[in-house]
């Protein structure tokens, strides 16, 4: 059985609704899923778990949130190695170019990014089900 964990920030409540779809499409696929508000999280973490799910919103002009996510994650970046790492969030403006921008960066940092979903604002059914195939992705 794999271990997926699911970790995200959110600020309004629309990413947390994506992991927790993303934990749901992994725990059917029959993977060990552990959800994880950001702060709860650490690069010391990373090695008990097969695949992971990091999830963030778009923040100010086009970021990763900067006090609580962005430092776990730049933490993080360097211990991943070949494990599979999906990336999700929500936006309210734009088309979402700040998760072109974030997986653009993982790659060229060496993250295996196997998958994105973004949603704009509260997700619907389509990207709550992308999600869910997210997770089921990590869970293989």
């Amino acid at each position: 059985m794999s271990t997926v964990a699911v970790v995200y920030w959110s600020g309004t409540g629309n990413t947390a609704a994506m992991a927790k779809a993303v934990e749901e499409g992994a725990a059917n696929a029959g993977a060990e899923v552990s959800l994880f508000e950001v702060s709860e999280f650490s690069a010391s973490d990373v090695s008990s778990y097969d695949a992971f799910a990091f999830g963030c919103p778009a923040m100010g002009a086009e970021e990763l949130e900067t006090d609580e996510f962005e430092p776990v994650w730049d933490e993080c970046v360097s211990s991943f190695g070949t494990k599979p790492v999906g990336l999700f969030g929500s936006y309210d403006w734009g088309v979402g170019e700040w998760m072109d921008i974030w997986k653009d960066a993982a790659v060229d940092a060496g993250v295996n990014v196997v998958a994105t979903v973004i949603a704009n604002n509260d997700p619907d059914d389509d990207e709550v089900a992308a999600c869910n195939e997210l997770g089921e992705t990590l869970a293989k």
